[in-house]
């Protein structure tokens, strides 16, 4: 009995579960550019001719290893214009009635293959070094669930930079070296492709199908193949892996991508494994050509963080990008689509993410972050503003990045205290500053005071009775305490005009 074996845009790897346990010889995979997977939200037109793209590549490339495959295009006429719509069409045409999976990572489509009137199996999504069950183990019983002590189990099992027991150097972070404001001399950027037919067949039909979406389509210089993101990996370890550590947290504008590897949309679609890219940056610093901090700093956001929000987003459940902890319900401004705003560093953040359908996370968590946590947006409209216009942006990476860890509307599941700042961090890192309308330095009730210096002080205001017997936030009450009452006043009514 004929099989279906459905590959989605973001499984394009021939490891994933369900390739690996079907029969080459007698199943058939199913690929599906679906309407509904382009619509949920409003995506980047980059993202969607990128994950077009690859699969349009990667199921030629499963023909040629002797896979039969049926691939529906967008714009095919007898597109039902969803994955359970084309899995029973598929199931019609082959007379099949079992579909092998492997488990989205999102709960909205794992519930819409459960709800298929066809026997579904969902397998796990092995690609990752934590299974379901090694999170939930670790999970059980902690009173808080801090992402430093999972990375160090994940360290030891993967033995990535690990001297037996002891990790290498006899410290397992680093971050503390890595907080260094950019210098002017920038030498380095991704490596960049060359669009060949099969993607510009694709830029095609993005720019007629979805020319309405924010996001700029062309230029157009993703790698969309394995083997061009495998070379995109050897790029960026080579010459910029030595610097990323010092400078992860920096910005400078002109210089969208510094020393960043800008890799992350290839690991998530599965262009590139994420041990693999790992492996390559520890064998970088084995050889002496990557300094410790850049190669611990490195790994640590792939088998650390990005293992780490994985487990938090299965393990909290399907309502967890529904969790507003603070109740913050202002709507998402304007300035997140373009609209005009004075204040440099938000405005130079939108634009790159209009044009390149990337910022980094500096970028996302102090700055755009940041601001929607300091002026009480709704963070439901924040989480689908990030999964709609970053090309990185899937569910179960992008929701515990956004609920948790920016906005803190899952309560400090994530994080222990609020990631808000002053202008002043923003100051310290970047060159935004000195080209603003705003004046940083100036007196918080000032008219041209930095926004971010006002609502930082509103926000703690507004959420004293939550915060002001954490330990990390009890400094920062007590300076606000040592204002004198008209200051107070001041910063707030200044807050209220700018939230106005």
């Amino acid at each position: 009995m004929t099989r279906l074996v459905l590959v989605l845009g973001d499984q394009l790897s021939d490891q994933v579960a369900a390739l690996r346990r079907a029969d080459k010889a007698k199943d058939v995979v199913v690929m599906a550019e679906v309407a509904e997977e382009t619509a949920y939200v409003g995506h980047h037109p980059k993202k969607i001719a990128l994950i077009f793209a690859a699969m349009r590549k990667f199921a030629v490339r499963l023909r040629d290893d002797g896979w039969d495959v049926a691939y529906s295009e967008l714009d095919d006429t007898d597109n039902t214009g969803s994955i359970p719509g084309e899995l029973l069409r598929r199931a019609d045409q082959y007379g099949a009635q079992e579909v092998l999976a492997t488990e989205p990572g999102e709960w909205r489509l794992i519930a819409a293959l459960d709800d298929t009137p066809l026997k579904v199996t969902q397998l796990e999504d092995d690609r990752f070094v934590a299974s379901h069950k090694d999170f939930e183990d670790w999970a059980r019983g902690r009173k808080a669930l801090r992402m430093e002590y999972f990375y160090r189990d994940m360290r030891r099992k993967t033995g990535l930079m690990m001297d037996g027991g002891v990790p290498a150097g006899d410290k397992w972070n680093y971050d503390h070296d890595n907080r260094k404001p950019a210098t002017d001399e920038v030498d380095t950027a991704p490596m960049q492709f060359t669009p060949d037919d099969t993607v510009e067949e694709v830029l095609d039909l993005v720019e007629a199908r979805f020319s309405d979406n924010f996001g700029t389509l062309r230029p157009f210089t993703f790698a969309t193949d394995t083997g061009q993101a495998r070379r995109a990996l050897a790029h960026f370890v080579k010459h910029a892996l030595p610097k990323f550590g010092d400078y992860q947290d920096a910005m400078m504008e002109g210089e969208r991508y510094l020393w960043h590897a800008h890799l992350s949309a290839y690991i998530n679609i599965g262009l590139l494994d994420p041990l693999e890219v790992c492996k390559a940056a520890e064998e970088a610093w084995q050889a002496g050509d990557v300094p410790i901090n850049a190669a611990e700093g490195f790994i640590r956001q792939i088998v650390g963080w990005r293992e780490y929000v994985r487990g938090i987003y299965f393990h909290e459940g399907p309502d967890y990008t529904a969790r507003n902890g603070l109740g913050h319900k202002r709507d998402l401004p304007w300035l997140y689509w373009g609209g005009e705003t004075n204040m440099r560093c938000v405005a130079e953040a939108v634009r790159q993410t209009k044009e390149d359908a990337y910022a980094h996370h500096i970028q996302r968590l102090m700055v755009t972050g940041s601001f929607a946590l300091l002026a009480g947006i709704d963070p439901h409209q924040v989480h689908e503003w990030y999964l709609s216009v970053y090309i990185d942006a899937f569910e179960w990476v992008e929701a515990p990045n956004t609920i948790g860890m920016s906005q803190f509307a899952d309560g400090g599941i994530i994080a222990s205290k609020p990631y808000v700042s002053s202008g002043n961090y923003i100051n310290r890192m970047s060159d935004h500053c000195g080209h603003c309308a705003y004046d940083v330095h100036a007196k918080s009730g000032e008219d041209d005071a930095c926004p971010f210096n006002t609502l930082y002080w509103h926000f703690l205001d507004r959420h004293r009775k939550r915060f002001e017997q954490n330990a990390r936030m009890a400094n920062l009450y007590r300076s606000w305490d040592r204002m004198d009452e008209d200051k107070r006043r001041d910063i707030l009514r200044a807050a209220g005009r700018t939230l106005k």
